[in-house]
C-alpha cells in the first residue's frame, strides 16, 4: 500500500543574519538607516549535501524628500538543487517621523523568474535496461515561469527599539507550466509568508551593549518559526552573537564595523535536526557599506 501525501515548506529564502539585512523580508524598511545604504549577503547551506541552497541577494536604500519617504531595491537569486528563483523588487516607504522616533508603511513590487531544469533529471526506464531515457513526461520539458507579485509591511523604530510585520509576496502565483483545466490540485504555488521582528539595544556599560533580537515566520503548511538572538557589541566595533532557530540549528555570528562606511559580518549554523549529520553546517556573509555619515549618527549608532 502507498500513501501519497503533499509537503509543503518554507519557499522564500533563509537567512541568518537577517537583523542586518532587513529589507530582504520588510520593504518598510527602506530608509531607515538615513542614509544611503548598500548590503550583500551570500549564503551556503548544508556544506557538503549535493543540490543544497545556495542564496545571494543585494539590496539598496536610501531616504528622500527631507526623509519623510524611503525607497529601496533588491536583487535575489536562489537556488536549490535543479531549482532557480531569481528576481528584482523596488519598494517605497511612507516614513511618519515623531518626535524620537518613526513609523513607515510600504509596499513593493516586481518580478521573479523560477526556472526548474527537469529535462537534466536523470530518469530510468525499466522497459528499456539501464538506459538513463526522459520516460516519464512530467520531466520532459524544463519550467519557466515568470511571476509578477507585490508585497506589504510596516515598520516602528527609534535608537532603542524596533518591531516590523511584513508579508512580501501578496500573490500566490502558479510555479510550473500545467494548464489549470489538467490538473484540479497539488500544483507548485506560492504562499503567503507572514514575518514579524523586533528586538531592543540595552546599555550593560559604557563600553558593552546588549541586543536581543527575534523573527518570526510563517507559512502555510509548514510550522511557525523562530529565530531567537542575542548579540554583544563592544565599544560599537565588534558584535558577538548566538541564535536559536526552532526545530532547526544554533547559529553563531560575528560583525565588525570595519571604519565609518563598512561593516562585516560572518555567520555560522549549526545544524541539530537529523540533517545535520550529513553536512557540514551553513555559511553566510555579509557586507554593507553606507555612503557618508552625519554627525547625529556618529554621537548615536544604528544598531538596526
Amino acid at each position: 500500500m502507498l500513501i501519497v501525501q503533499v509537503a509543503k515548506a518554507q519557499q522564500d529564502a533563509m537567512y541568518s543574519q537577517y537583523m542586518f539585512n532587513m529589507l530582504a523580508i520588510n520593504p518598510a524598511y527602506a530608509g531607515s538607516r538615513e542614509v544611503i545604504s548598500i548590503t550583500a549577503l551570500g549564503r551556503r547551506q548544508w556544506v557538503g549535501v549535493e543540490g543544497a541552497p545556495q542564496s545571494q541577494t543585494i539590496t539598496a536604500d536610501m531616504p528622500i524628500r527631507n526623509k519623510g519617504l524611503g525607497i529601496g531595491l533588491q536583487l535575489f537569486n536562489d537556488q536549490v538543487g535543479i531549482t532557480k528563483n531569481s528576481g528584482a523588487f523596488g519598494s517605497c516607504a511612507y516614513r511618519i517621523r515623531m518626535r524620537r522616533s518613526v513609523l513607515a508603511f510600504a509596499m513593493q513590487g516586481g518580478l521573479e523568474v523560477f526556472r526548474a531544469r527537469l529535462s537534466g533529471v536523470a530518469v530510468t526506464n525499466p522497459n528499456r535496461g539501464n538506459q538513463n531515457l526522459p520516460s516519464d513526461p512530467a520531466f520532459s520539458a524544463d519550467i519557466v515561469q515568470v511571476l509578477p507579485n507585490v508585497g506589504a509591511g510596516v515598520f516602528y523604530s527609534n535608537d532603542k527599539f524596533y518591531w516590523g510585520l511584513s508579508i512580501p509576496h501578496l500573490l500566490n502565483n502558479n510555479m510550473d507550466n500545467i494548464e489549470r483545466s489538467t490538473l484540479s490540485k497539488g500544483r507548485a504555488t506560492q504562499y503567503h509568508h507572514l514575518f514579524f521582528t523586533t528586538g531592543m539595544v540595552f546599555p550593560v556599560s559604557d563600553q558593552v551593549k546588549l541586543k536581543p533580537s527575534l523573527l518570526v515566520k510563517g507559512v502555510r503548511g509548514a510550522p511557525i518559526q523562530l529565530d531567537v538572538n542575542a548579540n554583544v557589541w563592544l565599544r560599537d566595533v565588534i558584535a558577538l552573537g548566538l541564535s536559536y532557530r526552532t526545530g532547526d540549528a544554533m547559529v553563531g555570528m560575528a560583525e565588525v564595523q570595519l571604519n565609518q562606511q563598512f561593516r562585516l559580518g560572518y555567520a555560522y549554523d549549526w545544524a541539530f535536526s537529523r540533517l545535520g549529520r550529513y553536512h557540514g553546517g551553513s555559511h553566510e556573509l555579509m557586507l554593507r557599506y553606507e555612503f557618508g555619515k552625519e554627525k547625529e549618527k556618529m554621537v548615536t549608532p544604528r544598531y538596526f
